[in-house]
């Protein structure tokens, strides 16, 4: 072997010669260091957002009694249902509850299949005026619902649809249908085109490529749709508010606003309904979130 060919002998590195770092890389203990302080300051904040919930979950198991003796900010001596039940019973809660769930569900799966119809025609079917439907979709969805309302309670007299659960529902379908459109076009205008030509030659018309091909490659970015738009109209107050007059049709945030009082205010009744109106949002959010942050991270890798 020639001299030319002959690797060069290793140096061996004395150990007490630092490691050679790549340019800009923290050392690890500096690492480690601005990795606690990173999760201190994520706690501080998650603490600070549950706060709030907190107060109103140890004020809504207290009687007027012990809130007047102890404060708002003392755990309860001794729980208490009385608050609860005063409200469940005042407000008929569980048709106020059955009433939301209905509103909200029935229209996060209409928006849902609505925005998903509009989007497949405008991004991938590349409808004529492509442009100008997106332009309109983009205005209806800054524009106020205090500048619809009139127009739309005039629209629902005429048709008799006033204080009726449907006419929430159509509104709220087409509200949510339009941040969905928008949302599923810019989405749909990236889509393989190879994966339809390929279900065009196996026979597939349209429709079946819609339902086989479309909607299983789209179902996370679907299912973060349906649970924004569940979650939207569940939170929805004054379109209800002006269309729902009966009692009886009345949803979760309008029932917890007309149980307040006007002049005086019961800390906690308050904070009871305040509890009973937010939680069956959360238990949602928790069996929902592994399809929202599926949907999410899909979103991301794309």
């Amino acid at each position: 072997m020639t001299a030319a060919t002959q690797r060069p002998a290793l140096v061996p590195r004395d150990r007490d010669t630092p490691a050679r770092r790549r340019p800009g890389r923290l050392p690890a203990d500096r690492r480690s260091r601005a990795t606690y302080a990173i999760l201190f300051g994520l706690t501080v904040l998650v603490l600070l957002v549950l706060a709030p919930f907190f107060v109103i979950v140890i004020n809504a198991f207290k009687d007027p009694a012990d809130l007047a003796a102890h404060g708002p900010l003392t755990l309860p001596h001794g729980w208490h249902f009385s608050a609860i039940k005063n409200f469940w019973s005042q407000v008929h809660f569980g048709g106020v509850l059955l009433n939301s769930l209905e509103i909200s569900g029935v229209v996060a799966v209409l928006g849902v299949v609505l925005s998903l119809l509009n989007a497949y025609a405008l991004g991938i079917g590349r409808l004529r005026g492509r442009v100008a439907f997106l332009i309109f979709f983009l205005i209806a969805n800054v524009l106020p619902q205090e500048g619809l309302v009139y127009p739309l309670y005039y629209l629902a007299k005429q048709v008799h649809l006033y204080d009726t659960k449907l006419a929430i529902v159509i509104i709220f379908t087409v509200i949510q249908s339009t941040f969905g459109t928008y949302l599923l076009s810019s989405v749909f205008a990236a889509f393989p085109l190879e994966l339809l030509e390929a279900a065009a030659i196996d026979g597939a018309n349209k429709w079946r490529a819609l339902w086989n091909v479309v909607v299983p490659i789209s179902r996370p970015t679907l299912g973060v749709l349906f649970t924004f738009f569940f979650i939207w109209t569940w939170n929805e107050f004054f379109l209800p508010l002006v269309f729902l007059i009966d009692n009886s049709k009345q949803t979760v945030p309008v029932a917890l606003a007309v149980s307040t009082g006007q002049h005086t205010v019961n800390v906690t009744s308050t904070a009871a309904s305040s509890l009973l109106g937010v939680l069956p949002a959360i238990v949602f959010f928790l069996i929902f979130q592994r399809t929202l942050t599926r949907g999410v991270a899909v979103g991301a890798v794309k």
